[in-house]
């Protein structure tokens, strides 16, 4: 595929790609052997990023941005340049290691709380017979234990390297990282490897399609409030802003 389209949201990139272009891309990235970082970005990432500069850097300049959220959508058909669909993280993992189990791709699981990487693991590996998980490591390591980290990461040999540490943790961690890694695609995944291991329930599908996905992960889980939180400021920059 040639370059992919960008739309501006708030003063973040977005790219203008559904699932199946996503995809497309990752493939491609994975095929050059060189580092990509992938960001799936949310609403709540959007309002992060106006005031963290390094995290706007970041996603400007990612190589793939996905709009991860029913309130990227909106905010693009308010300003007028719609975006094809939702690309979340959670459905981009489990494809990715759909199409892993015919290529050969191996996947490296990093981030969440200990025991959470290896059971997320065991759970993929059940779901995608053949998958190869080339290593696993917890989030939950000093900033002085990252070289050791990124050995572990190195010699797995990963195509494919999911980092489950949050929003900005997680984007400003493969960001600093990204030549050391040398991984053809990172990407920043959030809260994904809870939800694969069974420790967090995704809402019901039918919440997603209305989009009160966010929602359902307030009532689940309360010490969501200051993600949430996020959501009302989003929409007031987006109702006050000219695109």
């Amino acid at each position: 595929m040639g370059a992919i389209e960008e739309r501006e949201i708030l003063g973040v990139k977005v790219s203008v790609v559904d699932t199946a272009a996503a995809l497309e891309a990752i493939e491609e990235f994975i095929s050059s052997g060189r580092p990509h970082q992938i960001v799936t970005a949310d609403s709540s990432a959007v309002v992060l990023a106006r005031k963290d500069h390094e995290l706007r850097e970041i996603i400007n300049s990612a190589s793939l941005v996905t709009p991860d959220s029913i309130g990227i959508l909106w905010a693009a058909r308010r300003f007028g340049h719609p975006l094809p669909e939702r690309v979340s993280g959670v459905d981009l993992v489990e494809l990715l290691c759909e199409r892993a189990v015919g290529s050969g791709h191996r996947v490296f699981l990093l981030g969440a709380a200990p025991g959470v990487a290896e059971r997320a693991a065991e759970k993929l590996k059940e779901r995608h017979p053949g998958l190869v998980i080339a290593g696993t490591h917890h989030g939950y390591f000093k900033q002085s234990e990252s070289e050791t980290v990124i050995e572990k990461v190195r010699n797995a040999r990963p195509d494919l390297l999911f980092v489950a540490m949050g929003i900005p943790l997680q984007e400003k961690w493969i960001s600093r990282h990204l030549e050391e890694l040398g991984v053809p695609v990172s990407m920043g995944v959030g809260g994904t490897l809870d939800v694969i291991a069974g420790r967090v329930k995704r809402a019901p599908k039918w919440m997603q399609r209305l989009g009160m996905e966010w929602f359902y992960r307030l009532a689940s889980n309360p010490r969501k409030i200051r993600k949430c939180s996020t959501l009302p400021v989003f929409v007031y920059l987006v109702l006050t802003s000219k695109g």
